[in-house]
């Protein structure tokens, strides 16, 4: 047979198959078949079993369209290849059910190959065809291998994206079952937990963002990471303790965004981590706690509790510094000043002035004044705690976190 493909200049595409090959390939096909099968099962064991199982008919009938395809290819090279392309996709979806990664797969198309051409070099040498017409199939079958590998991605990805989305969507149902139900009825906790693929921890603690979070924040999370980023309050759930490592992916993951860290809790507190979370988000808004990137709950826990509940505190203002509304406000306001200063430092009279900006002699007079009017109170333990925690909560929302 004369030669027809010729060797090609660097850069340029091989001449095409004669369609005459076709005819020296055809009778070929059910040994070779059968030798890939062989050699594919016995260096891939995996798919020896697949072959026995519910999807064995599907891949042989696969194996079989492949080589199939190709020769009608050479000899026509406008067939159709749709029933190959759909059984190709099958097997990138069960590659994907499988849970295996597509290299295996694609490792099998390539010794299939090379078995190919082992034939081709056989049939060479038998019919005397020329070195340049085998270096021609050769590029052609590895080319037409690597059309193979990208239609079963197709497949694969197609499973893939469908288990990614479904995953995260029972992801997020079990994050909002977790922060809503108390106790966690274990049954159901279980079960939708093995339905998401993920493993209930002991402990957790919860991330409050700011909204909107944007979408890349979800590729940068530890795959354990339970995320709901597309409501009006976003949040995280990390699983276990706030370890640096944690905190570091976590801020490289929401570079950008502001964000409050909960305290770390038994999983059945989470709700409560994620309320302090907000709550630490919402004092950085009203400038009580400092701006920062990443803000810890856990470097704010007084303040938390001292803002805890405004109006009841400022009730309690009210009732301890009663015996003080009679005086002019301005007055009023210099002595409560200087009543907070003096219950929170313990210090003398020096270090008061000091902090105040005012003689030592005027915080003493302050203080005798103050005496006279709340002594009993300043006395009493408990009149002493409710005035000063009450001072401390009206500083701080005037002031800002001095924690």
């Amino acid at each position: 047979m004369p030669s027809i493909a010729r060797p090609s200049v660097l850069g340029e595409p091989l001449d095409p198959l004669p369609k005459k090959f076709a005819a020296f390939m055809r009778p070929l096909l059910p040994g070779l078949l059968n030798e890939i099968r062989s050699e594919v099962t016995r260096s891939y064991p995996v798919y020896g079993r697949l072959l026995n199982g519910p999807d064995g008919d599907a891949i042989r009938q696969g194996v079989e369209q492949a080589l199939t395809a190709f020769v009608d290819r050479v000899a026509d090279p406008s067939s159709s290849s749709e029933l190959r392309d759909e059984l190709l996709r099958r097997f990138g979806r069960v590659e994907a059910y499988e849970g295996r990664d597509l290299e295996v797969l694609q490792g099998a198309y390539r010794l299939g190959a090379r078995i190919a051409l082992r034939r081709a070099k056989t049939l060479g040498r038998q019919y005397s065809l020329s070195p340049s017409l085998i270096l021609a199939f050769a590029d052609a079958l590895f080319a037409y291998v690597e059309e193979l590998e990208s239609i079963t991605r197709e497949g694969y990805a197609e499973v893939r994206e469908r288990a990614a989305s479904e995953e995260s969507a029972l992801r997020r149902q079990l994050l909002h079952f977790l922060l809503a139900a108390a106790p966690l009825p274990r049954t159901a906790v279980s079960e939708l937990c093995k339905a998401a693929a993920w493993e209930l921890p002991r402990s957790c603690f919860l991330v409050a963002l700011r909204s909107p979070a944007p979408e890349h924040i979800q590729a940068g999370l530890d795959r354990d990471v339970l995320a709901d980023l597309d409501i009006p309050q976003p949040h995280l759930l990390v699983p276990g303790d706030a370890t640096p490592a944690r905190l570091d992916m976590i801020a490289a993951a929401l570079a950008g965004t502001r964000a409050a860290v909960g305290l770390t809790v038994p999983i059945t507190q989470a709700a409560d981590s994620v309320r302090w979370a907000r709550r630490v988000l919402q004092l950085v808004d009203d400038d009580v706690i400092p701006e920062a990137p990443l803000v810890r709950c856990e470097d704010h826990l007084t303040t938390l509790w001292l803002l805890s509940d405004p109006a009841l505190v400022d009730r309690i203002a009210a009732r301890e510094l009663a015996p003080l509304d009679d005086l002019p406000a301005r007055r009023r306001d210099r002595l409560v000043e200087t009543l907070r200063v003096h219950v929170s430092t313990r210090a003398p009279a020096e270090q008061v002035g000091e902090v105040l900006g005012v003689h030592a002699q005027t915080v003493r007079y302050r203080l005798r004044t103050l005496d006279t009017h709340l002594g009993d109170r300043l006395a009493d333990p408990d009149h002493r705690f409710a005035i000063e925690v009450a001072l401390r909560s009206l500083h701080l929302r005037g002031h800002g976190d001095p924690e």
